[in-house]
């Protein structure tokens, strides 16, 4: 007989399919973008003001700044002109899928939302995001002409800014749904020769991630590497949704070679060239407002969600920077 958490594993929305996994060593193999500027945006959720502020944000830069998407652009956008100017305005800039995106063209529902969520959350909020995706993805096949350039996608970008090699994805180095880059397993002493082995096969001196919605700046050393004697990983944790108690805004990835003209939680220098998470702060009463028309109290995104939106989640500025920056 299976024990509960063995069918928590292989329940929808805790599976992470194979055709996510592309490991490290393939990064190594598609050919760099050149940037002078590069915003990494993560987990933007169908908040149109927060793809404003972005947008904004970057504009204002002294260089021509690059926008990459990576994943899960798409979540509350259920109504269908939130759905059709999110993707229009994404797809106009680099994007690569995340768990949400890639599960749009899905023939089945095995992997549910497709966030292979870990044991430690909740089997009710892994049901609730089953139901919210599966509402997505009906509003999704009501527009094929996104849906099929959405599907066109690929799972992970590779950039150059300066001489700072830099790997695009949505999970972790291994697998587009992959945890290995959220704030806690960064953090364990034990994934030290993963990430020395992951940066290695990559050849990248940063990741730029977020999925797991916690934000992380985390510098590793990789002296068993072969390559600079530093590595970093930034997760943005969510764009377009709070991240720390009591503030409001989302966060997104900065990797420039002057630096950042914006507020910054964090801003190091690396590599020649600066990186830095910044605050996105968009309008919070309209947010509240279109989140409420597409998931009123009592939904299922409502019930998940609406404290972190209207209070933010109980996470500080300090653990996402950690000590050791």
């Amino acid at each position: 007989m299976m024990e509960v958490t063995e069918i928590q594993q292989v329940a929808p929305g805790r599976v992470c399919p194979l055709r996510y996994r592309y490991g490290a060593a393939a990064l190594a193999q598609i050919e760099p973008r050149e940037a002078q500027t590069l915003y990494v945006i993560g987990g933007l959720y169908g908040n149109l003001g927060a793809l404003d502020a972005i947008e904004q944000m970057a504009g204002a830069e002294s260089m021509p700044a690059t926008l990459c998407f990576n994943g899960d652009f798409n979540w509350f956008n259920i109504a269908d002109p939130a759905f059709a100017e999110i993707n229009r305005r994404v797809l106009a800039h680099d994007a690569i899928q995340g768990n949400v995106e890639a599960e749009f063209d899905a023939l089945d529902t095995d992997a549910g939302c497709g966030c292979a969520y870990p044991a430690s959350v909740d089997s009710g909020v892994v049901e609730r995001s089953n139901v919210i995706h599966s509402r997505l993805k009906t509003t999704a096949q009501r527009h094929p002409e996104l849906a099929a350039r959405i599907a066109r996608l690929p799972m992970f970008a590779r950039y150059q800014v300066g001489d700072c090699r830099i790997a695009v994805v949505h999970g972790d180095a291994d697998s587009l749904a992959g945890w290995r880059f959220d704030v806690s397993e960064l953090d364990d002493p034990a994934a030290a020769p993963w990430l020395r082995a992951a940066f290695a096969l990559s050849q990248v001196d940063l990741f730029a991630s977020s999925h797991t919605c916690a934000p992380a700046m985390r510098p590793f050393t990789l002296a068993d590497s072969g390559l600079s004697a530093r590595g970093w990983v930034v997760n943005n944790g969510a764009a377009g949704m709070a991240n720390f108690a009591g503030d409001l805004c989302g966060l997104c990835t900065r990797i420039g070679l002057t630096p950042a003209m914006h507020e910054t939680v964090h801003e190091v220098e690396f590599r020649g060239v600066y990186v830095s998470l910044l605050p996105v702060r968009f309008d919070v009463p309209r947010w509240h407002g279109e989140f409420l028309q597409q998931w009123p109290e009592g939904s299922p995104a409502w019930t998940s969600y609406w404290t972190r939106i209207t209070q933010g989640p109980a996470f500080t500025p300090r653990q996402a920077v950690g000590t050791g920056c």
